[in-house]
Protein backbone atom coordinates (compact mmCIF):
# COMPACT_ATOMS: atom_id res chain seq x y z
CA UNK A 1 0.00 0.00 0.00
CA UNK A 2 0.89 3.74 -0.89
CA UNK A 3 0.92 6.44 2.08
CA UNK A 4 -2.24 8.89 0.55
CA UNK A 5 -0.31 12.09 1.35
CA UNK A 6 3.26 11.31 -0.11
CA UNK A 7 3.38 7.95 -2.02
CA UNK A 8 5.15 5.72 -0.50
CA UNK A 9 5.49 2.46 0.83
CA UNK A 10 3.66 1.71 3.96
CA UNK A 11 5.09 -0.52 6.39
CA UNK A 12 3.49 -2.32 8.98
CA UNK A 13 -0.59 -3.62 9.20
CA UNK A 14 -2.42 -3.40 6.20
CA UNK A 15 -5.53 -0.88 6.82
CA UNK A 16 -2.93 1.52 7.34
CA UNK A 17 -3.25 4.79 5.12
CA UNK A 18 -0.16 7.55 6.01
CA UNK A 19 3.32 6.40 6.10
CA UNK A 20 3.82 8.63 9.87
CA UNK A 21 2.04 11.09 11.77
CA UNK A 22 3.04 13.79 9.82
CA UNK A 23 1.32 12.75 6.58
CA UNK A 24 -1.77 11.97 8.67
CA UNK A 25 -1.47 15.23 10.02
CA UNK A 26 -1.23 16.87 7.28
CA UNK A 27 -3.94 15.11 5.49
CA UNK A 28 -6.34 16.08 8.11
CA UNK A 29 -5.41 19.62 8.41
CA UNK A 30 -6.08 19.98 4.79
CA UNK A 31 -9.50 18.10 4.74
CA UNK A 32 -10.53 20.75 7.61
CA UNK A 33 -9.68 23.62 6.24
CA UNK A 34 -11.53 22.97 2.79
CA UNK A 35 -14.44 21.75 4.93
CA UNK A 36 -14.02 25.02 6.89
CA UNK A 37 -14.10 27.15 3.54
CA UNK A 38 -16.70 26.01 2.03
CA UNK A 39 -19.32 25.30 5.14
CA UNK A 40 -18.43 28.89 7.08
CA UNK A 41 -20.06 31.08 4.34
CA UNK A 42 -23.09 29.02 4.45
CA UNK A 43 -22.80 28.86 8.17
CA UNK A 44 -22.69 32.41 8.80
CA UNK A 45 -25.99 33.13 6.14
CA UNK A 46 -28.26 30.30 8.28
CA UNK A 47 -27.12 32.14 11.67
CA UNK A 48 -28.38 35.30 10.73
CA UNK A 49 -31.51 33.81 9.06
CA UNK A 50 -32.23 32.95 12.64
CA UNK A 51 -31.01 35.72 14.34
CA UNK A 52 -33.37 37.65 12.14
CA UNK A 53 -36.16 35.31 13.13
CA UNK A 54 -35.28 35.51 16.43
CA UNK A 55 -35.64 39.51 16.43
CA UNK A 56 -38.45 39.59 14.71
CA UNK A 57 -39.96 36.94 17.23
CA UNK A 58 -38.42 37.87 20.40
CA UNK A 59 -37.65 36.08 23.09
CA UNK A 60 -41.01 34.50 24.28
CA UNK A 61 -43.32 34.11 20.63
CA UNK A 62 -44.02 30.97 19.47
CA UNK A 63 -45.49 31.96 16.49
CA UNK A 64 -45.34 35.42 14.39
CA UNK A 65 -46.73 35.96 11.09
CA UNK A 66 -45.07 38.98 9.38
CA UNK A 67 -45.03 40.89 5.86
CA UNK A 68 -42.21 39.62 3.59
CA UNK A 69 -40.97 43.01 3.06
CA UNK A 70 -40.21 43.18 6.16
CA UNK A 71 -37.83 40.27 5.95
CA UNK A 72 -36.17 41.16 2.98
CA UNK A 73 -35.37 44.75 4.35
CA UNK A 74 -33.27 42.80 7.20
CA UNK A 75 -31.73 40.91 4.41
CA UNK A 76 -32.90 37.40 5.44
CA UNK A 77 -32.37 34.63 2.67
CA UNK A 78 -34.67 32.84 1.96
CA UNK A 79 -32.52 30.02 0.01
CA UNK A 80 -31.07 29.48 2.85
CA UNK A 81 -32.20 26.88 5.34
CA UNK A 82 -31.58 23.32 7.31
CA UNK A 83 -33.91 21.70 5.79
CA UNK A 84 -38.27 21.22 5.01
CA UNK A 85 -41.24 19.76 6.06
CA UNK A 86 -44.47 19.29 4.87
CA UNK A 87 -47.48 19.23 7.17
CA UNK A 88 -50.86 17.37 7.38
CA UNK A 89 -52.35 20.51 4.97
CA UNK A 90 -49.79 19.49 2.39
CA UNK A 91 -48.27 23.61 3.63
CA UNK A 92 -44.23 23.49 3.57
CA UNK A 93 -41.84 24.84 6.47
CA UNK A 94 -38.76 26.12 5.80
CA UNK A 95 -36.38 25.28 8.66
CA UNK A 96 -33.14 27.29 9.87
CA UNK A 97 -32.06 25.30 12.97
CA UNK A 98 -35.08 25.57 15.72
CA UNK A 99 -37.14 28.09 13.85
CA UNK A 100 -39.64 27.55 10.61
CA UNK A 101 -41.16 30.11 8.01
CA UNK A 102 -44.13 29.43 5.90
CA UNK A 103 -45.35 30.97 2.85
CA UNK A 104 -49.07 32.37 3.38
CA UNK A 105 -49.37 34.57 0.42
CA UNK A 106 -46.76 36.59 -1.98
CA UNK A 107 -46.79 39.15 0.74
CA UNK A 108 -47.21 37.36 4.17
CA UNK A 109 -44.80 34.71 6.08
CA UNK A 110 -45.75 33.19 9.36
CA UNK A 111 -42.44 32.29 11.52
CA UNK A 112 -42.64 29.23 14.46
CA UNK A 113 -39.89 28.61 16.83
CA UNK A 114 -39.87 25.19 16.91
CA UNK A 115 -39.17 24.23 20.88
CA UNK A 116 -38.72 25.96 24.14
CA UNK A 117 -35.32 26.78 24.93
CA UNK A 118 -33.16 29.07 26.73
CA UNK A 119 -32.77 32.61 25.79
CA UNK A 120 -31.28 35.14 27.54
CA UNK A 121 -33.19 38.13 28.55
CA UNK A 122 -32.96 40.79 25.46
CA UNK A 123 -33.47 44.81 27.25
Amino acid sequence: MKCKVCNKEIAGRKDKLFCSIKCKNDYHVTLRLVTKQTAYPLDRILHRNRSIMLEIMGPKASKKIVIRSELVKKKFQFKYLTHFSINSNGKMYHHVYDFAWMEFSDDEIMIVRQRKQWIPEMD
